[in-house]
């Protein structure tokens, strides 16, 4: 794994949306792991499309979650710009980022997911509660509002409609709280998220970022299932990943209904990398090494690369 590594690799960290703040610190992790490996690594704060980058960058290793780094405007400039880049390519970033455009491809590709709408700001749904307001274009959980009463949903779709005009309404599914991270071709443990408090909101993902909202979530990885079910569940959470076209790495948030159904809710293909982050936990239980999962994702990238001839 270690032979033909980048010599110079730029970490671009930070962006402009709202996960600035974990990006920054998933960069942090990176920018170590690669420096433990004698890669000369460049640190790049990117604040918006005028960034700049050194001379003689092999390669930028995108650490960027959310909009800007995770929906396919970076990867249109780093091609644009002729730079080698970590994760998977633009109409790939991009379809995987909008949920409305995901769920499109889920229900192609007969990927279980929930039922659902998708509305314009200032519409109602037409699927009765409970259900889940999103965003169609934020990651992080950011903007999300579950509705369990009538009365709650004008609000919510005030909330939610601050981040996007473009709304999916989804069927609100009881369960357990799954992901599963990907390597490749390879599905990592099933992590289960076990939120205190409920809902697995961006506090809950980041606790080290807002120690006083008081909020955690206890993690189990491997997750309690059967090995039938375990098999079931990895199997659609790989099928959920190619339908989107990717290839190189992500994870794949799966609710488990209480009636034992595996449904997928979406897929991140920049997914955070800090010391709180569920795919370095899900790689360790496989036997992956925070070292080696930044340097299977470099190699993964190239190999995308060399796939799509570039």
């Amino acid at each position: 794994m270690k032979k033909n590594l980048p010599k110079k690799i730029a970490v671009l960290m930070g962006g402009p949306g709202s996960e600035r703040d974990v990006s920054l610190a998933t960069a942090q992790g990176v920018s170590k792991a690669l420096r433990s490996v004698d890669i000369d690594v460049v640190d790049v704060d990117v604040r918006d499309e005028t960034f700049q980058l050194p001379n003689n960058v092999d390669l930028a290793f995108n650490c960027i979650h959310g909009t800007f780094g995770e929906d396919g405007q970076l990867q249109k400039m780093l091609e644009s710009r002729g730079v080698a880049y970590t994760g998977d390519g633009i109409e790939e970033s991009r379809t995987a980022f909008d949920k409305v455009l995901s769920k499109k491809k889920f229900l192609e590709h007969n990927v279980a997911t929930p039922e659902s709408e998708m509305i314009d700001a200032g519409q109602r749904p037409k699927m009765s509660v409970p259900l889940v307001v999103k965003p169609a274009r934020q990651g992080s959980t950011v903007g999300i509002v579950i509705v369990k009463n009538e009365n709650e949903l004008d609000t919510a779709l005030i909330e939610a409609a601050k981040f996007d005009r473009k709304l999916l309404i989804e069927k609100f599914v009881s369960g357990r709280e799954l992901t599963i991270g990907i390597l490749g071709d390879q599905a990592l443990p099933i992590l289960e998220i076990i939120p205190k408090g409920g809902f697995y909101d961006f506090n809950t993902k980041y606790p080290f970022l807002n120690p006083q909202s008081g909020a955690s979530a206890e993690h189990v990885c491997p997750a309690k299932i059967d090995a039938t079910l375990t098999k079931r569940i990895h199997e659609l959470a790989l099928r959920a990943f190619s339908s989107l076209g990717l290839v190189v790495y992500g994870r794949v948030d799966v609710i488990l209904s209480d009636k034992g159904e595996p449904f997928v809710l979406e897929v991140n293909t920049i997914p955070g990398m800090t010391e709180a982050s569920l795919l370095p936990e899900a790689a360790a239980a496989a036997g992956i090494g925070y070292v080696d999962l930044c340097l299977r994702i470099i190699d993964l990238s190239r190999a995308r690369r060399e796939r799509a001839g570039r």
